[in-house]
């Protein structure tokens, strides 16, 4: 055998290691490092290996630099996904979110870098604005105190209020708001939202409108928050909106936590300027302080709008068809 020959085999030998070495990719929500899901099965009859952070636990900088390296996709949750993450990610092309969200991703180094990143759109749009509702509910008829009390064989019970009448303010109509806003019209409720670019098809009723934000925080008896955080960081809910809207508000935020000041929103509570809080997100997750948690004005669930059996598997389906489409035209359709 020729030098020639042996040197092409050794070298066929090394492409396919490399080859095999860059088709890894991983898996970090925390719904599928526990239970996994069967449209992960599709990543691996397409040749992938599939690796997983710790279950059930949102991974920090330290376990996505020691995974990431080697890995030429990732199908994320909603961990911080840093530049200095992806630096060291030296083979990764995309990250495919099983979710909208990506202000947890360092977006423009990911754009420097060359890696892709792509979104499950609309696929926890039923299971977060059904959840907005729950919420809703669970505040103006006290259903946690009332639970509480009769579990505590305490025959107790709070004054509520129904929504049918009630004039509902959303901040941020895409998608979700949209859903939002038609269970709210169902309910009998007026709706007013706020979009930096409002869709003017759409609900085009009598009892739809959109508004600038201050007429919305001044007029709405409840506010649902469905908006990214704000690019310079702050809160878009701080004590000066809150003192603008009506007395006895109801607040709901079932999209990110950076979106409401904290010690804010505990003291419009106390002075009873907000009736209720609901929250589905904190930061960080699980909570390090849980003074707003344990207030008794607070309706709370750990991060569950997308936390169906449905949203998780539209998620996971449409999160794997990115990963390989996007991997396969990489590859030349491989």
């Amino acid at each position: 055998m020729g030098f020639e020959v042996v040197a092409d085999r050794l070298s066929e030998v090394y492409v396919h290691r490399m080859e095999n070495m860059l088709r890894k990719i991983l898996v970090t929500p925390r719904s599928l490092t526990i239970a996994g899901h069967p449209s992960l099965e599709r990543l691996r009859k397409a040749g992938y290996e599939l690796v997983f952070s710790s279950p059930g636990v949102q991974p920090d900088e330290q376990e996505l630099m020691r995974l990431l390296p080697g890995c030429v996709g990732m199908l994320a949750g909603i961990e911080l996904i840093t530049a200095r993450v992806l630096r060291a990610a030296d083979s990764l092309r995309v990250i495919s979110r099983n979710g909208v969200g990506i202000s947890n991703i360092d977006v423009e180094a990911a754009r420097r870098l060359g890696i892709r990143i792509l979104v499950a759109a609309g696929a926890n749009t039923e299971g977060v604005a059904e959840l907005v509702f729950g919420l809703a509910l669970s505040m103006v008829r006290s259903i946690p105190f009332s639970n509480a009390s009769l579990k505590g064989r305490r025959w107790e019970r709070q004054m509520g209020c129904e929504l049918e009448g009630k004039v509902l303010g959303l901040i941020g109509c895409g998608r979700i708001g949209k859903r939002v806003a038609g269970i709210a019209l169902a309910f009998g409720m007026r709706v007013l939202a706020f979009d930096p670019v409002p869709d003017q098809m759409f609900a085009r009723s009598e009892m739809f409108e959109y508004v600038p934000l201050e007429r919305l925080l001044r007029t709405a008896d409840l506010i649902s928050l469905h908006c990214p955080p704000q690019a310079d960081g702050k809160p878009l809910i701080d004590r000066n909106r809150i003192q603008i809207m009506k007395k006895g508000v109801y607040l709901i935020n079932t999209a990110r936590a950076e979106l409401v000041n904290e010690d804010d929103i505990l003291e419009g509570l106390d002075a009873s300027q907000i009736a209720g809080f609901a929250t589905d997100v904190f930061a960080p997750e699980p909570p390090s302080n849980w003074r707003l948690a344990t207030h008794p004005k607070v309706v709370c669930t750990p991060h569950i709008g997308a936390f169906t059996r449905e949203s998780i598997d539209r998620a996971v389906d449409m999160a794997v068809n990115n990963l390989l489409s996007a991997l396969g035209s990489m590859h030349g359709g491989t």
